[in-house]
C-alpha cells in the first residue's frame, strides 16, 4: 500500500513542476526589478554613493516583492495580519537570493558601481544581473514548493 501524500496538483510532495517554480521567481523578479531599478535610478538621479544607493535599491526590492504577493492574498480575502505573514514566508528567500545574486553581479562587473544612467553599463551589469538570480532562484523556488514552502504558501490562498 502506498502511503505517498501529494500536493493538489497529484505530484507527491516534494517534488514542484518546474513550470510553477518559474512563475514564483517571475514573481519574485518583477517585484524585485521594480523596486531594484527605481532604487538605482533615484540614488543615482541624487548623485548618491553606492553604498546608500544600494541600500535604497535592495529596500525597494524587497517592498515592491512583498507587495506583490500582500495584494494579492488581500484580494483572496485574508486580513492584513495574515497577509503580511504570508508574504513574508511566501517571500523572503526568493527575495534574499534574488538580490543577492543580483547584487552581487553589479558589484563584480567592473565599472558598474559607478556608471550612470544614461550608460549602457548601467543597464547591461542591471539587467544581467537580474538574469542570473533568475537563472539561480527558479531551482531555489523549485525546491521550496516542492517542500510546502516559499511560494506554495500563496497557492492555498488564491
Amino acid at each position: 500500500m502506498d502511503h505517498t501524500t501529494h500536493d493538489h496538483e497529484g505530484r507527491p510532495h516534494g517534488t514542484a513542476a518546474w513550470g510553477t517554480a518559474v512563475k514564483a521567481t517571475l514573481h519574485c523578479l518583477t517585484g524585485c526589478a521594480i523596486g531594484e531599478i527605481l532604487g538605482m535610478v533615484i540614488g543615482t538621479a541624487l548623485a548618491w554613493g553606492n553604498l546608500p544607493t544600494m541600500v535604497l535599491a535592495i529596500g525597494l526590492a524587497f517592498l515592491f516583492g512583498y507587495s506583490f504577493t500582500l495584494f494579492a492574498v488581500l484580494r483572496a480575502g485574508l486580513d492584513l495580519r495574515s497577509a503580511i505573514r504570508i508574504a513574508l514566508a511566501a517571500d523572503t528567500v526568493s527575495i534574499t537570493v534574488m538580490e543577492l545574486v543580483d547584487n552581487a553581479i553589479i558589484a563584480l562587473t567592473p565599472g558598474a558601481m559607478d556608471a550612470h544612467l544614461t550608460e549602457g553599463l548601467f543597464w547591461s551589469a542591471l539587467l544581467g544581473g537580474f538574469a542570473v538570480a533568475f537563472l539561480i532562484t527558479t531551482p531555489v523556488n523549485k525546491w521550496m514548493i516542492g517542500r510546502g514552502k516559499g511560494h506554495a504558501v500563496v497557492h492555498a490562498h488564491h
